[in-house]
């Protein structure tokens, strides 16, 4: 997660600030879940949530070099080394032999006020804003001089503008918050530094995912203006780079969603649509890797809340805006139930949740085949109304039906169809001749699979997402949390 505010998705939305989780006044948008920052070649992250992992790992010989390290390790193994050359110095000292050590260091010091004296003077100027910063702003400026040292002797070290661009980074953050020229400053030259590491290496996807991260920062600080919009479609960019080198990264795929988010408030009423929808579908892919990221699932009842509020304003006759506020709401109903100790879902959800089809989270149409003959010929299909809730999906009537005697194919009963959330091992869309015209879906369970179809194919997204929702829910035991939102 960024440290930065995020603007929110429609013009009305609160903000989130230094990695809090701002509460939206009643009648505002939900505000965007902020982004999260890889800082190392082991994928892993670092967030200013507490309760998010951080990247973590341990340190090789010394002869791997300056492979790219993650946060934590290079200020971990930083400040041992920095303590240790301190210790030998003293040693040297005290046995009358500290002038070699001292020549040593004034060439040192040469090289560096000669070298890259722009990005070494933004680091030592910074100081931070209590012991703690100032301690950590020290060692940095350690770091910065290791990887300056470490480019002089190879030039064509891509890890070690990597490494270095993740201190200038690092140390942006260190900044009074009121010097926004410092911060900008350090950040485009952390932007160099990507620069040059990814034409040493083009296929170092963190330093274009970081890279991406440094240019939205500085984006963040103009404001809805068209340098912020050109360093918008830079961010965007380079996070499509980084997909590209690792398609397999669900966090890539949420930062660009939000940066295109955010470039949909900047660019004219023309182009937002497109970029809107193109937003939901990264979204939409990051979920699909991984069902549980909570930021993504978020962020995607956002833009999606912004899109029913735009749609509300134009009054447009395709779309119905109830229908986007009600999908919006069951992603924010979804993040909660995955992390009810949010507060800024928690907020979201008192916006949105009287959006809900309750004490459903989803009610729409499906075409069905009879529930004693699932091979009946189309003609025999029906379009019937289904809702979803926390144990399942089922007719809209199948409350009032009485119980099968036997355990019918897929857990229906004789006169109408139900699917246990429990019994689900597979949700997908599926596109088969034997199927009625329309999205074909696939429930396969443990009793045998179960084939529906949804209108259209973005009613099928919708209907895919929530399913899918629900079964992580339950599979994270979280399903009471879900029953409390929708029963009340």
């Amino acid at each position: 997660m960024e440290d930065s505010a995020q603007p929110k998705p429609a013009d009305s939305s609160s903000e989130l600030a230094n990695g809090s989780e701002a509460v939206p006044p009643t009648g505002e948008a939900p505000a965007s879940a902020a982004e999260e920052v890889v800082v190392g070649r082991d994928s892993t992250t670092r967030s200013v949530i507490p309760s998010d992992a951080e990247a973590n790992g341990t340190l090789g010989a010394e002869g791997e070099g300056s492979r790219p390290f993650t946060m934590r390790e290079l200020l971990g193994e930083l400040k041992d080394g920095r303590e240790a050359a301190s210790g030998r110095s003293a040693v040297a000292e005290g046995n009358g032999v500290g002038s070699a050590g001292a020549e040593g260091q004034s060439q040192d010091s040469l090289q560096f006020t000669s070298h890259h004296d722009v990005a070494m003077d933004l680091i030592n100027s910074v100081t931070g804003v209590d012991e703690e910063g100032r301690s950590r702003q020290r060692i940095l400026s350690f770091a910065a001089k290791r990887y300056v040292s470490a480019i002089e002797r190879n030039p064509e070290d891509p890890d070690a503008y990597y490494n270095w661009a993740l201190v200038l980074q690092e140390s942006a953050d260190n900044v009074d918050p009121d010097s926004n020229s410092s911060k900008d400053s350090l950040l485009e030259e952390a932007c160099k530094k990507y620069a040059e590491a990814t034409q040493l290496c083009p296929t170092l996807y963190d330093a274009y995912y970081n890279w991406a991260i440094a240019i939205a920062d500085r984006a963040k600080m103009r404001g809805r203006t068209k340098e912020a919009e050109e360093l918008w479609k830079q961010a965007i960019m380079n996070y499509d780079k980084a997909v590209q080198l690792n398609w397999n990264s669900p966090q890539a795929l949420n930062n660009w969603g939000l940066g295109l988010q955010e470039l949909s408030a900047i660019v004219p009423a023309r182009d937002k649509q497109t970029i809107i929808k193109t937003a939901i579908n990264k979204f939409r892919s990051a979920i699909q890797l991984q069902f549980d990221f909570h930021r993504a699932i978020y962020n995607l009842g956002t833009v999606l809340y912004g899109l029913a509020e735009d749609t509300m304003r134009s009054a447009g006759p395709d779309v119905s805006p109830n229908d986007l506020y009600s999908q919006s709401a069951i992603y924010v109903a979804a993040a909660h139930a995955l992390k009810p100790n949010y507060s800024v879902y928690r907020s979201a959800l008192r916006l949105v949740r009287s959006m809900l089809p309750l004490p459903y989270l989803k009610a729409g149409y499906l075409t069905a085949p009879p529930a004693d003959n699932t091979i009946a010929p189309h003609k025999h299909w029906e379009r019937l109304q289904f809702v979803l809730n926390h144990e399942g999906l089922q007719q809209a009537n199948a409350s009032e039906s009485p119980p099968s005697k036997s355990h019918g194919h897929a857990g229906r009963s004789k006169k109408c169809i139900k699917v246990d959330v429990a019994d689900i091992v597979s949700v997908s869309p599926c596109s088969d001749l034997t199927l009625p015209p329309g999205a074909g879906l696939c429930i396969n369970t443990i009793h045998g699979p179960l084939f529906l179809v949804a209108d259209t194919w973005e009613s099928l997204d919708g209907w895919l997402d929530a399913i899918r929702l629900v079964y992580t829910i339950f599979a994270r035991g979280k399903s009471d949390v879900l029953a409390g939102i929708i029963t009340g």
